[in-house]
């Protein structure tokens, strides 16, 4: 077999990058965000920051906060037919109304 060749980001360059507007500091109201089990949220990474990213497959998907550890939450999302549990930074996730 082949090794697998680069890291979890390989071919991620279009799919990471931010509008010239966004780029700079980190938002800290989005850094210290508070969520409550239940809340619907969309998954998309913040390039600036690597900890507590998920898997990039999941990035643009819409979840619901089921928990929290630490620092992160606990976000239960559809992949496909499968119900998958991923631990997300509060910098990666936008809360939303629908």
């Amino acid at each position: 077999m082949v090794t697998r060749m680069g890291s979890r980001q390989r071919k991620t360059r279009q799919k990471f990058t931010k509008h010239y507007r966004e780029r700079g500091k980190l938002s800290l109201s989005q850094y210290f965000q508070e969520l409550k089990v239940g809340d619907k949220v969309n998954l998309k990474i913040n390039s600036n920051m690597q900890t507590g990213q998920f898997y990039p497959r999941f990035h643009g998907m819409t979840g619901v906060v089921s928990g929290k550890q630490g620092r992160c939450y606990e976000v239960t999302l559809c992949d496909k037919n499968k119900e998958k549990k991923v631990f997300v930074h509060p910098i990666h996730l936008k809360k939303t109304d629908k």
